[in-house]
């Protein structure tokens, strides 16, 4: 759940103090750390190769839904990577707008999803607020420069978007 990345954190630290690595824990690590930095080209693929002066709206910037923790959120470092790539993004959370303002100072900050998505690019949803999936879609797409979405949280379904007129990415699917 939620606290396997502290788990197995902590863990690798225990094993390492008692002078018992536990490669299969930090190579879980690893390969945790590496997945959220393959969104960002699976993204920048998205909007045809290059992020520099694309408008990246983000839906979602808490850990999980249903708070305002921001520590250890794919978020930060999927954000980050956007804007190392020169995109502008616009990001908006239902509850962790206060928290990642700090922690993301780059971003400009949304007060709704329809505000975010206004003449964005491309549309990435990184965490999954019940909120979300009840967008107007439609609504969305036509408020969009380019109708694209990476969904980041497989949130909605590919044919669907499609069929709405969206380019649609998921994960693993």
């Amino acid at each position: 759940g939620s606290c396997f990345p502290k788990d197995t954190s902590a863990l690798s630290v225990i094993a390492r103090q008692y002078s018992s690595p536990i490669r299969i824990v930090d190579t879980v690590i690893e390969v945790n750390r590496l997945q959220r930095l393959s969104m960002i080209p699976k993204i920048e693929k998205l909007v045809g190769g290059e992020l520099a002066g694309k408008r990246v709206a983000v839906l979602g910037l808490a850990f999980k839904p249903e708070t305002d923790d921001m520590r250890d959120a794919p978020s930060v470092v999927i954000v980050r990577g956007l804007i190392e790539r020169g995109a502008i993004v616009v990001a908006y959370d239902p509850a962790a707008m206060s928290e990642a303002e700090g922690m993301l100072p780059e971003v400009q900050f949304a007060s709704n999803e329809y505000e975010a998505a206004n003449g964005a690019d491309a549309l990435v949803f990184v965490t999954e607020w019940n909120q979300f999936r009840a967008l107007d879609m439609k609504r969305i797409r036509q408020s969009m420069s380019v109708p694209r979405i990476a969904d980041l949280r497989n949130i909605y379904t590919p044919s669907d978007m499609r069929e709405l007129g969206f380019e649609y990415v998921g994960v693993g699917r």
